[in-house]
């Protein structure tokens, strides 16, 4: 879709988040929750929420304060954790790159998964055209309004919300409506496939190290399947070419 000016370009990437959106409060409510449940007061959440806005990171980093670690350790393990944002951004960097610093520091912060599921297959095809970088804009400032206000929410709300709720059950929920859509290759599916087994077995590593080695899987599967795939058609198409040549 070619957009004809930069707003219309970015509402339409606030309309594409918004579906999405119920998987994130959720997961937002029960972060804000444990956070004041482990005695951090209101303001010192919001603190954290606005410096981290990294669910999984943050919500990791909660459980190792209340278990008592050492803070080397949480910030190694927030690092780890937040790896898969290197590989996001170097895929937007090809068409991000030439944007002044006032567009790139904002969008840098903004970046999360699901902008990311949103823009990776369109920057790639060339979609969204001259105003890509406001489509992208859209989709991240939504999240992370959804994001800071689910967590406000949980804080203010805090321990009323009934377990009977089961708001986690939205969490999984949320990161598969994401990742089917992509299905699109046997590259992607390969990577999705070694990536979730590989999560699967390894969740027990300790620092969630399991996380990063599932990621680094998945993409040496894709990267595998694709050359295969390219090399096998490459050498059906010069066996075309010495058949013709005959």
């Amino acid at each position: 879709m070619q957009h004809r000016s930069g707003m219309e370009a970015f509402m339409h990437g606030v309309r594409m988040l918004l579906p999405l959106t119920p998987g994130v409060i959720p997961f937002g409510l029960i972060t804000g929750v444990m956070a004041i449940e482990m005695g951090m007061s209101p303001g010192m959440t919001m603190g954290m929420t606005l410096l981290f806005y990294s669910g999984s990171a943050q919500m990791v980093a909660l459980q190792l304060l209340h278990n008592g670690v050492l803070p080397v350790a949480i910030v190694v393990t927030a690092l780890i954790i937040n790896l898969r944002f290197i590989m996001y951004s170097a895929s937007f960097a090809p068409h991000l790159h030439h944007l002044p610093r006032r567009w790139t520091w904002p969008m840098s912060y903004l970046l999360s998964d699901q902008s990311f599921a949103l823009c990776s297959l369109k920057f790639s095809s060339g979609e969204l055209g001259r105003f890509g970088h406001h489509f992208y804009a859209g989709t991240a400032v939504a999240m992370w309004l959804a994001w800071q206000l689910s967590v406000l929410a949980g804080v203010v709300l805090g321990a009323s919300i009934p377990e009977s709720w089961s708001l986690s059950f939205a969490i999984p929920l949320s990161f598969l409506a994401l990742l089917v859509p992509n299905l699109r290759s046997a590259a992607i599916l390969g990577a999705a496939v070694v990536g979730g087994l590989i999560a699967v077995l390894a969740f027990k590593m300790p620092y969630n190290l399991g996380l990063v080695l599932a990621s680094i899987g998945g993409i040496i599967a894709g990267v595998l399947i694709e050359n295969t795939r390219k090399n096998t058609f490459k050498n059906m198409h010069t066996d075309d070419v010495e058949r013709g040549a005959r």
